[in-house]
């Protein structure tokens, strides 16, 4: 017969189940942005009828002391409690509970009917009292007050309602003896970011098409040139591709054709020439003087700088020569280039990240992170990170925010769910979503409620993107200037973080390279171009009028409080947003043709609107203002002259001079 040794936890009576938040049984952090709020569920329960005391315990990852706040019971043996978070970097959080003597004792007390049963009883919470008294230091005095006023009394109700008083109840608490403690057998984890990486808005330009002066190849100087109307536009995020010298050897021409003339500038991912690598800079471009300038500028004008990362060589890469080791090699000796079959790319060498000297690559790769960070930069855009391995990510990522907890990683990782999932997991602060390619009503709001409500919230933050310079999606091919605006518009009130690849979005850049293609017609990742920015028909003042609404609007600023609402039209869509007292009501018509119309029904009290009373909603975008009354209004929208309603709920009062104004 075996005998199972006897655990030393043995009279540890609560269970701690089903906390949340908890990802992968904590193997991988939640996030969360400086001054947000973490809220914590747990399953505690006991054997029996005793009462429980449960704790939720927080502190800074560096810290060794804890901070614990009580967990209330919600129902159903679950219980919650919250704390906020105030600096970034990583924080951990768990959860104890025991049985409570003083509260089961209260709480039977209070059922008690027989005067000798509640006398008995009440000597039995005297010596629980006198216990934590002695414990108690500076608040002795105030529970043996309690035992004198316990002993005193001589009716049974007295004494019941004594032991059931608050200020009694806050000291036991803060003196409780925890005998028989179960701790939750994890300590959690919340990666804590500064306040952009929840809320952003990204614009991406090609510096080598910024020229300044008469300069053919653009440079740091034009982009410098641009920064006062990208801030004006109402961006804050400002994303340059790849900066490096670009390989010669096996350049790419124009539209991605194999054959380059003597002056085509190439692909900037192909990264990598005599003058260079990962840390060295396009000499057209200008000078790490020119660069440190404009990041400068940027940050006078309210930009931060965000840099294309692509671990990607050409084969003239200094790499090639100094580190062969780090490539793979076909059995004839030469250097495999890169290949998605039928794709040939013959400008990259990928990296080879099970070569033999791995960690000293892994190193390398940190170090040129590190190099850029000192230059100024905190924000960087990765290229195909799904392409790299997942531990490479963790290693680098966390060993980079440990040492500035303030940057932030975007994933640009357009793959299958479950490879961008664990990316997310594993520490990029936000993640390319696949917002490009939903387009109907339900294509929207499946996926839109995956985003904000489904647990994996907790690690990944949606960046909306409706162009990139590789991804012209066929609505804005044959959409029109209302396909622009909706699609934009959409970006900009569905998700807190959005970006647009620009000039080409607000110049409705839509011609394709070919029939079926998502590749823009002279595409700017292959040739110089020279884009016209005072065209009368640009989107800059709509986009501008966007960012202004978000920036002016809290409920725009977070991807949780996302909310759809019936409307009788499968071509139109209805959403809100809210946050405290500010409600936006969003309305859109999803056909860039044809006016379409439909009756929208709102829960007005969810949504703060007192029912049977008129109220205002307030078209941010066209400053209309409509007078609505109850749930169910009917909206039409021309896409010809705005696809998209963008209103504000306010309620209307009437003053004491007896005229209507709204709130």
């Amino acid at each position: 017969m075996t005998t199972h040794a006897i655990p030393e936890v043995g009279r540890a009576r609560t269970v701690i189940e089903c906390v949340k938040p908890e990802i992968d049984g904590g193997r991988f952090p939640v996030k969360r942005c400086i001054g947000e709020e973490v809220i914590v569920e747990a399953d505690v329960f006991a054997d029996g009828h005793d009462q429980l005391r449960c704790l939720l315990r927080h502190r800074p990852a560096t810290a060794q002391v804890w901070t614990e706040v009580p967990m209330t019971s919600i129902g159903n043996d679950r219980w919650q409690a919250s704390f906020h978070v105030g600096s970034p970097g990583r924080h951990q959080y768990t959860v104890i509970s025991w049985v409570d003597r003083f509260l089961t004792w209260r709480h039977d007390l209070a059922r008690r009917q027989d005067a000798a049963d509640i006398a008995s009883a009440l000597r039995a919470g005297i010596a629980l009292i006198e216990a934590a008294a002695g414990r108690a230091g500076d608040d002795a005095k105030l529970l043996r007050n309690w035992i004198d006023q316990l002993s005193a009394a001589t009716v049974p109700a007295e004494s019941q309602a004594m032991a059931q008083n608050e200020s009694l109840a806050v000291l036991l608490a803060a003196h409780a003896e925890r005998l028989f403690v179960t701790e939750y057998d994890r300590v959690l984890e919340v990666v804590v970011d500064v306040a952009r990486a929840r809320f952003s808005s990204w614009y991406e330009l090609f510096p080598r098409s910024c020229r300044a002066g008469d300069a053919t190849h653009g440079s740091f100087a034009g982009v410098i040139e641009r920064l006062p109307d990208i801030a004006a536009m109402g961006f804050d995020v400002l994303y340059l591709p790849p900066i490096h010298p670009i390989g010669r050897s096996f350049r790419k021409g124009p539209n991605n054709s194999l054959a380059a003339g003597p002056d085509d500038p190439g692909s900037p991912w192909a990264i990598g020439a005599m003058e260079g690598g990962h840390c060295d800079i396009h000499p057209d471009l200008g000078s790490a003087e020119d660069f440190r300038r404009m990041v400068d500028e940027a940050h006078t004008n309210g930009l931060e700088v965000a840099l294309d990362i692509a671990f990607q060589c050409s084969p003239d890469h200094p790499y090639v020569q100094q580190h062969p080791e780090w490539f793979l090699h076909r059995p004839d000796g030469s250097i495999q280039y890169a290949e998605n079959p039928p794709k040939k790319y013959q400008d990259i060498y990928p990296l080879d990240f099970e070569c033999k000297d791995w960690k000293a690559l892994w190193n390398e790769l940190k170090a040129v992170v590190d190099h850029w960070i000192g230059e100024g930069v905190r924000i960087f855009r990765v290229d195909n990170p799904h392409t790299k391995p997942f531990p490479f990510w963790e290693w680098l990522i966390n060993s980079v925010k440990a040492e500035h907890p303030d940057i932030i990683f975007l994933a640009e990782a357009f793959t299958r769910p479950k490879i961008m999932h664990r990316l997310a997991k594993l520490g990029f602060t936000q993640s390319y979503t696949y917002f490009a390619w939903r387009n109907t009503k339900q294509e929207l709001m499946d996926y839109f409620i995956e985003l904000a409500r489904h647990d994996s919230r907790e690690y990944f933050r949606p960046n909306l993107w409706p162009n990139t310079p590789d991804i012209l999606p066929e609505f804005l091919q044959y959409g029109g200037r209302p396909g622009f605006l909706l699609r934009v518009a959409l970006a900009a009130t569905l998700g807190a973080s959005y970006g647009i690849y620009g000039p080409a979005y607000e110049l409705m850049e839509h011609e394709a390279s070919k029939p079926g293609s998502e590749e823009y017609l002279d595409s700017e990742k292959y040739q110089l171009r020279h884009w016209n920015l005072d065209r009368p028909d640009s989107l800059c003042d709509y986009i501008a009028r966007l960012n202004r609404i978000r920036r002016e609007n809290p409920a725009l600023q977070s991807d949780w409080n996302l909310s759809f609402h019936a409307i009788d039209n499968p071509l139109m869509l209805c959403y809100s947003k809210t946050a405290g007292d500010d409600t936006l009501v969003m309305v859109a018509n999803l056909d860039p043709h044809h006016v379409q119309a439909g009756w929208i029904d709102l829960p007005l009290a969810a949504l703060g609107v007192p029912e049977g009373k008129p109220y205002q909603a307030h078209d941010l975008l066209s400053g209309a203002h409509f007078l609505w009354q109850g749930s169910r209004n009917f909206v039409s929208l021309d896409p010809q002259a705005s696809p998209m309603h963008i209103l504000r709920l306010r309620r209307r009062l009437r003053s004491e001079h007896d005229f209507d104004y709204f709130l």
